[in-house]
């Protein structure tokens, strides 16, 4: 899987690539996982870019993404397969139709055509095993942390060798294991057992100039002065005792709120007509309308001023 990426160098090349900007840190467990074939588990606050860098990954390689998007209660069907019920009834009632008897060899044959790969819905768990024309996939299970530990033990089963068993068919192996990439908001603690088979990286904020390196390539059209004034008040603001601080991400679509609105610099009245790309909740929002939105930005320019 890294056969091409000789170093962390082209490692963080390669993710530039597609306009993500990543520290050495980063870039460093990214390489080894993809050197050592492990999965990647990327845990920190929402919005700071872990979902992001398995999309560049798979742009980068021009691999297949495959996302499977966690939620309390996934179990099997729908992170691995399900039979196709609709579709089985129809072929029973078809047979029924032809004068299907329903015993001996014509039942042993409606059986094993109910239950072959026609009828089988395949799930991320198992597409991502299957082979793949441009090489093997990326892997995407986001959020991990809203799932339960009855799935995590699952997950951990199929991400030890790289297979599912499913009764009718057999087990299915990865020729070529997918790349995996894991990801976690905190809401709760996943499991030891878990993490260790995983390379671990925390995935915190960026400091000042790599947020203003992440904005020029995300938005390269925002004027310097102004690019900075917004992540210099990004910065301010998760500093601020805030519900819910804002992210890289938020930090990216304001910006483009502020293109949008042809705007030149901030202002308190800029910053109260667009909070709502920053914010979302009312009482964070609440805690820098008027004034408070003015000292932050005076803080922020003065901050920003030359010595």
């Amino acid at each position: 899987m890294g056969e091409t990426l000789g170093s962390i160098d082209d490692v963080q090349k390669m993710l530039a690539g597609q306009n993500y900007v990543c520290g050495r840190a980063l870039g460093t467990v990214v390489f080894l996982a993809m050197r050592l074939g492990k999965p990647l588990f990327l845990e920190g606050e929402p919005g700071t870019g872990k979902t992001e860098i398995a999309k560049a990954i798979a742009a980068a390689l021009g691999r297949r993404l495959i996302r499977l998007q966690c939620y309390e209660g996934l179990d099997a069907a729908s992170a691995v397969y399900e039979w196709n019920f609709a579709e089985q009834m129809i072929a029973i009632r078809t047979a029924e139709a032809m004068g299907f008897e329903g015993a001996g060899a014509d039942r042993q044959a409606l059986k094993d055509e109910l239950f072959s790969q026609d009828y089988l819905i395949e799930r991320p768990l198992l597409q991502a095993m299957r082979p793949h024309v441009e090489g093997p996939p990326v892997l995407l299970i986001d959020e991990l942390d809203r799932t339960d530990e009855p799935f995590e033990a699952f997950l951990l089963e199929a991400l030890s060798d790289f297979q599912v068993t499913i009764p009718e068919l057999g087990t299915i192996r990865a020729e070529h294991p997918p790349i995996v990439v894991i990801t976690s908001n905190r809401t709760r603690e996943v499991h030891d057992a878990l993490k260790r088979r995983c390379l671990y990286h925390w995935v915190d904020y960026p400091d000042f100039e790599r947020e203003l390196d992440i904005l020029h390539a995300r938005a390269p059209e925002a004027a310097e002065t102004l690019s900075r004034e917004i992540v210099a008040f990004v910065q301010k603001l998760r500093t601020e005792d805030l519900f819910k601080k804002p992210g890289v991400a938020e930090t990216i679509d304001w910006a483009k709120c502020l293109l949008a609105l042809d705007v030149i610099d901030l202002s308190p009245q800029v910053i109260a007509d667009t909070v709502g790309a920053l914010l979302k909740y009312q009482d964070d929002i609440q805690k820098i309308e008027g004034s408070e939105a003015k000292r932050l930005l005076d803080e922020v320019r003065a901050e920003l001023a030359p010595a």
